[in-house]
């Protein structure tokens, strides 16, 4: 059938998890696209001004530039244009925090309710309820991973003077934390423990499996990364096409609003896309949580036991 419920506290393997992973995906794509969309709206709002801000800004920049290196009368709003930039960069950033809680949250609330209710038998309510009720550990998770990546900032640029072992050495750091980062944050989403008992326990979870939660995190992101990659095919070379037009049509970017829409539109798209990407990621850490879970503790499996000998 195709919404039978897929056991997510099972002690799996490697290419076990990936065939899980897939098998959600392909379930629950379509009712996690419309919890995505319902609960974004204001931040999907934000981010096409943010796109609006940041084209305007470097393609007025852009022009000025060609202008001044040409035999125009140069940059006169050349200021304008960098206060479009700056106040874009900071407006992204904001949103891009808050979207990154939002949506790692929803996430996650969505695979507690499919792992509560069994199956797909619940309202997208009950996920923002959930994601509502994790709020204040949400932002204290997301402030406690700054000096997190400050940490390993430092270790990567120290990893870089090594030759070649330090490159390798970077990408097991960065797929470790990822793993760590995102099975300890459903941890706190899906047994509601505080934020530091939370990373402790994802750290146990991770480093007990410390390969499995890298190869998983690598391969997935992988291929996560090549379906992003197909999705902004289409969108790509038609914003390129336009391009072209535009350049051997010698349009005036800065004056002209289709130019200026389509590009935003365009980066508005891509930015959308990176927040979902997001969120498959941590569907990604949330399938590899209960893995390591069970394998950790074995809870659902003494408890079939407990009931096979219940029955007999």
């Amino acid at each position: 059938m195709k919404d039978k419920y897929i056991e997510l506290r099972t002690n799996r393997d490697f290419g076990d998890i990936l065939s899980v992973y897939f098998d959600f995906l392909k379930q629950n794509i379509k009712k996690f696209t419309n919890v995505f969309l319902s609960y974004n709206g204001v931040f999907l709002i934000g981010l096409l001004i943010t796109s609006y801000l940041l084209v305007s800004g470097f393609v007025g920049l852009i022009a000025a530039e060609g202008n001044f290196l040409g035999t125009g009368p140069a940059q006169t709003n050349e200021d304008a244009y960098w206060i479009y930039i700056i106040a874009g960069s900071v407006l992204f950033v904001i949103i891009f925090i808050l979207v990154a809680g939002l949506n790692f949250s929803l996430s996650s609330s969505y695979l507690v309710k499919y792992d509560e209710q069994k199956g797909m038998a619940f309202d997208k309510k009950e996920v923002w309820e959930l994601t509502k009720s994790r709020f204040g550990n949400t932002l204290l998770f997301i402030l406690l991973l700054i000096p997190i990546y400050l940490v390993f900032m430092i270790v990567a640029i120290i990893s870089a003077f090594i030759p070649l072992l330090g490159i390798f050495a970077q990408y097991i750091i960065q797929f470790f934390m990822t793993a760590w980062i995102g099975v300890s944050f459903f941890s706190m989403m899906s047994e509601n423990k505080g934020v530091i008992d939370a990373f402790g326990e994802g750290w146990n979870l991770v480093s007990k499996s410390f390969w499995k939660a890298i190869g998983v995190n690598f391969i997935l992101g992988l291929l996560n990364g090549l379906l992003f990659f197909i999705i902004i095919l289409i969108p790509g070379i038609l914003v390129g096409i336009y391009t072209f037009h535009v350049v051997d049509s010698g349009v005036d970017v800065t004056s002209s609003i289709v130019a200026t829409i389509v590009y935003s539109l365009g980066l508005c798209l891509l930015l959308i896309l990176m927040v979902y990407a997001q969120c498959l990621s941590q569907f990604v850490n949330g399938i590899l949580f209960y893995a390591l879970h069970e394998k950790t503790y074995n809870i659902n499996t003494r408890s079939k036991i407990d009931q096979i000998g219940q029955s007999n």
